[in-house]
Order: C-alpha cells, then sequence, then structure tokens
C-alpha cells in the first residue's frame, strides 16, 4: 500500500523565492513589490516572506553568475565549508539554506514558492517533485480550479532515485511555478497577472487548510 504525505500540522512559515534565475522578471518583480508592500500575500497566523534570492544574477540580468543556483542545493554543496573561493551561487545557496532551512530538518520553511519564466509556451504550470504528496496534490488543485477556465498544467518531475537540488527544496513542501511564454529580461503584464493570481489562490488554500476547512 502506498503512504501518502499530508500535512498534519497548520503551515506557519511560507517563502516566496523571485530571482533564483536574475533574468527571469516575473518573480523579480513580484518579490520586490511585495517587499515593499506585502499587505496583499499576508494571511492571518501565517508568516509569509518574499525573498530574492541571487541578487547578484538579478542586478546584471542574467540566469546566473558561476553556476545555476537552482541546481546546488544538495548535500555536497550545503556542506562545503564557507570559502571566498567556492562559486557565488554555492556561497549563496548555504546563505539561503540557513535563512529558511537547513534542509530535510524540522526547522526548514513549511513551503517555497519559487517563481519562474520560460520561454516555453507551458502557460501556468505547477510543479510537482512527489506524487504521494497529498497536501499538495490538493492545494494544486484548489489553484487549478481557481484560475479556471485558464488552463493550468501539473507538471511532475518525480524520479526513484534523484535527490531534488533545486532552490525550493530545502523546504518541506517545495512548489515550482513556470509561467510563459515569456522572453528572458522582459516583462509581460499578462503573466506577470497570472503569476500573481497563482500565489494568491495558493495563499487562500493555506489558510483555508489552517482553518480546518
Amino acid at each position: 500500500m502506498t503512504s501518502c504525505h499530508v500535512a498534519e500540522e497548520p503551515i506557519k512559515k511560507v517563502a516566496i523565492f523571485g530571482g533564483t534565475h536574475g533574468n527571469e522578471l516575473t518573480g523579480v518583480f513580484l518579490v520586490k513589490h511585495w517587499l515593499e508592500n506585502g499587505a496583499e500575500i499576508q494571511r492571518t497566523g501565517l508568516e509569509v516572506k518574499p525573498f530574492i534570492t541571487n541578487p547578484r544574477a538579478v542586478k546584471k540580468c542574467t540566469r546566473y553568475i558561476d553556476c545555476d543556483l537552482n541546481r546546488v542545493f544538495d548535500h555536497e554543496n550545503l556542506g562545503k565549508k564557507m570559502s571566498e573561493n567556492l562559486p557565488y551561487e554555492v556561497r549563496r545557496a548555504q546563505e539561503i539554506n540557513h535563512l529558511f532551512g537547513p534542509k530535510n530538518s524540522e526547522n526548514s520553511y513549511d513551503i517555497i514558492f519559487d517563481l519562474h519564466n520560460t520561454t516555453s509556451n507551458m502557460g501556468c504550470t505547477l510543479i510537482l517533485e512527489d506524487s504521494r504528496d497529498n497536501f499538495l496534490i490538493q492545494m494544486f488543485h484548489y489553484i487549478k480550479t481557481s484560475l479556471a477556465p485558464l488552463p493550468c498544467y501539473v507538471y511532475l518531475i518525480e524520479h526513484p532515485s534523484l535527490k531534488y537540488a533545486t532552490t525550493r527544496s530545502i523546504a518541506k513542501y517545495p512548489v515550482g511555478i513556470e509561467v510563459g511564454p515569456q522572453p528572458q529580461g522582459v516583462l509581460r503584464a499578462d503573466i506577470l497577472d497570472q503569476m500573481r493570481k497563482i500565489i494568491k489562490h495558493a495563499l487562500d488554500f493555506i489558510h483555508h487548510f489552517n482553518e480546518g476547512k
């Protein structure tokens, strides 16, 4: 019999990451906006922290500086001794793991939403890393229903032997969000509006969940 992962305790700590890839501007714009005025992402009893993950890459409007930040959250890189000789993104990964983790610990953030754009015509896509994660499956269903008639897809990247090293993987419930098509280094108003709605509906679901609904 296959077991499912079900959230038993209320969700308390949520992070919204933008700028994991510095040239994917929707998440960058939204996180910067919420850092200045976060009223729309606040929910009673919930700590929601917007965060720019790769500020140097954002400043240069490039995917990364030394290596892909979204590929270095593995045990080897997170366990390396901090040194200026390490690639910038590895050092940044250790800093993020300290702030929002540690990865695979009880102290890690409950949920991390990692905001991405793609040049592919994927529309609104939610990325799921575990088909047994009943909590996220329910959340994704709520988001899809709330966005209708706008299509919203779920992309399962589950693999039996692959340990994910994504930026969001330090959370208990990691959520990748891809919205496209959008060229790199460009903002599209419709794409921004769609991603903003996804976050709204996701936070609404968490609020309902915490209230036992």
